[in-house]
């Protein structure tokens, strides 16, 4: 199969375009920044340089492709960050409808079920409105919230000595490992279903308090703590770290909609499988590495 991966070669992308090469595939990866087509043609892949926002290089792109995965970046600039994300996935609906790919694959989110109230996931959740009106046939691979996403309280653990964010302990959160969104993403790619699917990709389902303690444990810090914040508590921490405002302002709508449930209620309320395998121990050895 001739296959599409956008992601360039992130956390995702890489993995994902390495497992379609070795299942003897086309692969053409699409990275915005020319530095990277060595590296992409180094692993066997095809560089297609250009942005995700421009349908006219997206079209060229996929011309003659068999399959596509679909991903637009989390922030897309500072500002603007849901319009800015839905853009990028009319660009694609755009190329998709021109060519008449046949297969898609789009990295979605737990969350995207909502239109408020769920911070940047709120931009995935107009894109999978977008691609549903799409004659092709689409599964949106919705993933748990990032496991490397607590690589961000590294500063204020070795700062303060606790991990911290604007909801409990002991809420449950679906978490997942990038390297396991690569494996559902190629399994995904091919297969041939038809109509619009959703899949969950989950490595496991935990709480912030056992999120500390086990990689607490890791790093030799076992009465890690995991502080609540409150959402201005939050904002202001984003603020003193540089982080945009609207961006903050996203992430802390993002925490509110953890704590009060409702972006994992999806998931959790329909008793769907667990089939990433990476588990919390298995990351926290990874964090330990890098701590």
């Amino acid at each position: 199969m001739k296959i599409i991966v956008s992601g360039s070669l992130g956390n995702i992308g890489k993995p994902l375009t390495e497992k379609l090469l070795g299942a003897g595939h086309d692969v053409t990866v699409i990275s915005s920044d020319l530095n990277k087509k060595a590296a992409i043609e180094n692993l066997g892949a095809k560089a297609a340089i250009g942005s995700v926002s421009d349908s006219t290089f997206l079209t060229e792109t996929l011309k003659g492709a068999d399959a596509l995965f679909a991903m637009t970046p989390p922030n897309l600039g500072g500002q603007n960050v849901i319009a800015n994300t839905t853009e990028a996935g009319n660009a694609f609906a755009k190329a998709i409808a021109a060519t008449n790919i046949k297969r898609i694959v789009m990295l979605s989110s737990i969350g995207a079920d909502l239109p408020t109230g769920n911070g940047p996931i709120a931009g995935l959740y107009n894109i999978e409105k977008l691609y549903n009106e799409l004659n092709t046939s689409i599964t949106f691979l919705r993933a748990g919230y990032f496991y490397t996403n607590f690589y961000n309280d590294v500063p204020m653990i070795k700062r303060a000595g606790i991990m911290g964010g604007n909801f409990p302990s002991d809420a449950k959160i679906p978490l997942v490992h990038p390297a396991d969104i690569a494996q559902a993403a190629a399994e995904e790619l091919e297969k041939n279903p038809s109509g619009k699917n959703i899949r969950y990709i989950i490595s496991d389902v935990r709480t912030p308090g056992d999120l500390a303690k086990v990689l607490g444990t890791a790093i030799d810090k076992s009465d890690l703590p995991w502080i609540e914040f409150t959402d201005e508590q939050s904002l202001q921490g984003m603020a003193q770290a540089g982080i945009p405002e609207e961006i903050a302002k996203l992430y802390t709508e993002m925490g509110t909609g953890l704590r009060n449930g409702k972006i994992a209620e999806d998931f959790l309320k329909s008793n769907l499988s667990v089939d990433g395998k990476t588990k919390l121990g298995d990351f926290a050895k990874e964090f330990a590495s890098k701590f």
